[in-house]
């Protein structure tokens, strides 16, 4: 019985050997997709538990019962205040070291840290945004699916004790996974994270994101149907002799984008000098007022959508809620009510394309059919050019829309905006200037960007010898080592390399040189840190605990593999 158990856990320690030495590499594999679409089922589900509880909540504190002809004042326009107080109760409750949260935090930790967050910052995460959305602040749902699908992947990747390059591509299926699992779409979720979150595009990147998308879209539609927020609005193709005018309110478009960045930024940074309690008081004052005068600014983004697109709603009304519900949003995201930024973006988009829509057909009749296009080329300038994503935005629209009618007019419209907001007057993009803010880092090098993506059991050296202090041993070992790595424990328990020693005399010596050991979990980057200040010696790679080694790099390995071009 013994040695049948022996035999099998030989057995299972070689898969897993083998498994690691796979995920290593920087290429595709059928293991990796697998474990990509099994962290994507837990993560859609917890985004899923996070929609009941929000559809739930809003049963009671949402707007949409709200009579917006009758008496302006309504209780429900109370509830920020309320909820401000809440958020603060729950931040309270957790340490100051996991309140960080929200895309940007995310976008840090995928850059810097392989896409590792801390389990403890996802009760936080998924309360407060709870709260925030189910008491009407002005912020969006994919926020908390991000930081939620992220964290879920990640965990359950480092639980597995996957290697770190390959748990970076698990945070980023569990994004993609909380994207299409919140708002059904999953091709514009594989954009945004190659577009807006990884910033770079790998192949072997690509399936696993995809086949987590998906997974996350079936499980939006097993629970909520096979539905889109935007199939309501009429989308007609419009003529080219409109595009002038497309182009004219490109122009508008991409002011307002840049006006709305520049002030969320200045906020933001005047908050982080601010108690977390005046923050949030504040935010909930700000939102409550704007909800006793124009409740319809209040939410996600789904009441302006409404009004934009409703029948003579009348311009002057259409200008306050664009005002109001750029206050709000700004006032919700820079004085720290946990969130996302895209349903408001939406909002605020749709609100401004409402606006150039009748203005535009007062002096040209014929754009009165187009309106519910121009709402819908709003939104998507208005996402595109905010957070510096495009393509992701004019995929989202297409896909909720379900109409391809939106392309050519949509690009007419995101070029000169973008143009306009980014070298015209200097704007940046939200997510990188929130995280110089915050005094979170996001920038790395080339060469640390490509190791980063390789694991080190991809490129040790597993002929390793170790021998024990006998110096004679040690040296004829060597003489026969064949260029093997020959390594020995020293009496304080350290691992030294041994190397023969020249330059004393004729008589060759030996030097012994204490190396680091690094995790087989670990990255080609971890070795370049750890090697690139001397530029040469060598570190050993562990397998569970120090004394189980399994390999050795060294410097002029690492070098090679760089000039090589496989980095």
């Amino acid at each position: 019985m013994h040695k049948k158990n022996s035999i099998l856990q030989q057995i299972h320690h070689y898969l897993a050997c083998s498994l690691k030495d796979q995920l290593s590499k920087a290429q595709t594999s059928a293991q990796l997709c697998l474990l990509a679409l099994l962290f994507a089922v837990c993560a859609s589900c917890v985004i899923i538990v996070f929609r009941l509880l929000l559809q739930w909540s809003d049963s009671f504190t949402g707007l949409q019962e709200m009579d917006f002809t009758g008496i302006v004042s309504h209780w429900r326009a109370l509830i920020p205040l309320l909820g401000a107080f809440l958020i603060y109760l729950v931040a309270t409750a957790s340490s100051k070291r996991y309140r960080r949260m929200g895309i940007a935090y995310v976008l840090h930790r995928v850059k810097l840290h392989y896409g590792k967050i801390p389990l403890a910052t996802a009760p936080g995460q998924f309360f407060q945004a709870l709260l925030a959305l189910g008491t009407n602040f002005s912020v969006g749902r994919e926020g908390p699916a991000i930081h939620l699908g992220a964290v879920t992947a990640s965990v359950l990747a480092e639980k597995f004790n996957l290697p770190d390059n390959s748990v970076r591509i698990m945070a980023a299926s569990g994004i993609a996974a909380g994207i299409a699992a919140t708002f059904n779409a999953p091709l514009a979720a594989v954009i945004f994270v190659f577009e807006v979150i990884l910033r770079e595009y790998k192949v072997h990147y690509f399936f696993p994101i995809m086949l987590s998308a998906i997974c996350g879209a079936i499980s939006s539609q097993i629970v909520f149907g096979n539905v889109h927020e935007l199939d309501n609005i009429q989308v007609i193709n419009i003529p080219l002799e409109h595009y002038p005018v497309l182009a004219i309110g490109g122009l508008f478009l991409g002011a307002i984008a840049a006006l709305f960045n520049h002030s969320l930024l200045k906020v933001t940074a005047w908050g982080q000098d601010s108690p977390l309690y005046q923050r949030l008081l504040l935010a909930g004052a700000v939102t409550s007022l704007i909800g006793f005068f124009l409740p319809q600014a209040l939410g996600t983004g789904e009441l302006a959508i409404a009004i934009s697109i409703s029948e003579n709603p009348g311009l002057v009304m259409l200008c306050a809620i664009l005002a109001a519900k750029m206050i709000a949003t700004i006032a919700a995201l820079g004085l720290g009510i946990p969130g996302g930024i895209i349903g408001p973006l939406y909002g605020i988009g749709a609100l401004v394309g409402a606006i150039l829509a009748h203005i535009s057909a007062m002096y040209f009749p014929s754009l009165v059919p187009f309106i519910g296009l121009y709402t819908i080329i709003g939104m998507t300038a208005m996402m595109g050019v905010c957070l510096t994503a495009p393509l992701a935005a004019l995929v989202a629209l297409l896909e909720l829309t379900h109409d391809a009618n939106i392309i050519m007019p949509a690009m007419f419209v995101t070029i000169p905006a973008f143009l306009l907001a980014y070298q015209g007057l200097n704007t940046r993009s939200v997510f990188f200037k929130q995280l110089e803010i915050m005094g979170l880092s996001y920038k790395i090098p080339p060469v640390n960007q490509g190791l980063q993506k390789i694991g080190v059991r991809t490129l040790m050296d597993r002929r390793y010898v170790l021998v024990k202090e006998d110096k004679a041993l040690q040296l004829e070992v060597l003489k026969r080592a064949e260029g093997r790595p020959v390594l020995f424990k020293t009496a304080d328990n350290k691992i030294a390399h041994v190397k023969l020693d020249m330059s004393l005399g004729v008589e060759p010596s030996l030097s012994h040189i204490h190396i680091e050991g690094l995790p087989d979990s670990a990255s080609l980057n971890r070795v370049y840190e750890t090697l690139a200040p001397k530029r040469e010696g060598a570190v050993f790679i562990y397998e569970g605990s120090k004394d189980n080694i399994v390999g050795v790099i060294s410097w002029n390995m690492l070098f090679n593999e760089i000039r090589a071009g496989q980095v």
